[in-house]
Formats: structure tokens, sequence, C-alpha cells
């Protein structure tokens, strides 16, 4: 498994981010990489590393220190079904302790794959379908004061079935995995009231039931760069307001 974490967000120059946010006519985050003067490893593990970087906010500052889990990124996908039903999972998570309520989801671990290829792969491990029709949904960071996740929500619609023979044999967790269609107002509801607590599930399932009832005009589309992943966005990407789309 390769990690896909080739990258450093500390050479690019800073830019005055308060006059760039004061100046923005609505609201995005802003790419602005400060000057990373050291880094060491501390922690070594299958997917993710924990590192100890010193950084400097401008030229000649004295350096301060932060750890954070070093994370190649992740998608996930939410199906849309013609019944207005979404595709949830339920499987096991053992560093919490308890089987969630999920929607497909993974890792951008193998090295040079595109996000949306991951996704389709992901979809049809997990359940068996593939999608004729992809939106990009929304993009978040999981935990940005202590990791470097970055995740992009999809929305797979026109789905079929994998027949029997092309489908992929789970393992471990994934072997226990149970699917439920469920109405989209009534997964809304299950959020709501705190009965689901995966943050891509949730992040997902809000968010499509806000475009939904914008008519689907604020998903955009799976080819526009992933700006909130520091490897895979456009090198001078300073947080531009994205425009819907109105696929």
């Amino acid at each position: 498994m390769q990690k896909n974490l080739n990258y450093d967000i500390g050479t690019a120059d800073r830019i005055d981010a308060a006059a760039l946010a004061a100046g923005q006519e609505g609201i995005a985050d802003i790419a602005n990489p400060r000057y990373v003067t050291s880094r060491k490893t501390k922690f070594e593990g299958y997917v993710w590393d924990v590192v100890r970087e010193g950084i400097a906010l401008t030229p000649g500052d004295t350096p301060f220190e932060r750890d954070f889990l070093l994370h190649p990124g992740a998608v996930a996908v939410i199906a849309l079904n013609d019944l207005k039903e979404v595709l949830l999972i339920n499987q096991y998570r053992h560093p919490v302790r308890a089987n969630l309520w999920e929607i497909p989801a993974g890792l951008l671990d193998i090295d040079g794959e595109p996000p949306l290829e991951a996704a389709a792969r992901e979809l049809a491990e997990e359940t068996d379908l593939r999608a004729e029709r992809w939106d990009t949904l929304m993009e978040f960071y999981n935990s940005p004061g202590g990791m470097g996740e970055t995740c992009r929500i999809y929305l797979a619609r026109n789905l079929s079935q994998i027949p029997a023979e092309e489908r992929e044999d789970r393992v471990h967790e994934e072997s226990e995995i149970v699917l439920r269609w469920v109405p989209l107002d009534q997964a809304v509801e299950a959020v709501l009231a705190g009965r689901i607590h995966n943050a891509a599930s949730t992040n997902a399932i809000l968010a499509l039931d806000a475009a939904a009832r914008r008519n689907f005009e604020t998903l955009y589309s799976t080819d526009a760069p992933f700006t909130a992943h520091p490897a895979l966005r456009e090198p001078n990407y300073r947080g531009e307001i994205r425009p819907a789309e109105g696929l």
C-alpha cells in the first residue's frame, strides 16, 4: 500500500491572507502554505504517519512546532436512486468500538489513482454497484487542527448492479457489511437526532438534502480541481469561490 503523501506544503510564497479574506465577496477558504523549517516522523504506520514540523509564519520568524497526522486524503460516495433513497452501509469501526451507518468511502492510497476512479472503486467494492452519472457534492477537512485528511464527496446516480462474477470479495470488517436504502428525509432525521456519527456520512446527507432543495444546481464537475487537497489543488489556487455549474 502506498501512502500517496509526496508533497511539501512549505515552499510557496506567503500571501496576505487577512487582506484577501477581507476582500472576498463571499466565503472561501484560502490556500496559504507557510514556511516549514523542519520535519521529523514521530510514528510511521501502515497508512499514515505522525509528523512534527517546525513552522515559521513569515521569513525570519522564530519557528514553532506542531504534531499532526499526515494523511493521503479520501473520497466518499453518496448513492441516490430514483426513489430518492440513499444507500447506507453498516460496518464495524474499531477505534470507536461501534458499528456505524456510513456511506461508501476509502483512502487515496494508490499512487496516481484519480479521486473519481477511487470513488468508483470504493462504490463497487463495498456495494457491488456502478454508476453512470457522477457529480461532486462537496469537500471537507476531517479535523484540520490535528490531521491533514481531506475528503471529496461524490454523488452517484443512474446505478446498476455489478454481475456476481465481477464482484470483489470483502474481507475483515468489510465482510460484515450490511446495505440499506434509506429515504433521504429519514437519513436527515437520523443525522439531526444524533443517530449517525460518521463525518463523511453526516456531511453528505445534509449537503445532498440542501442540493436537492436547490434542484441540484450546486453540484460541480468531477473534473474540478480538488482544491482542498494540498497535493492535488492547482499550484496558484488561493481560495477563489467556485461558481455552481447547474449540473
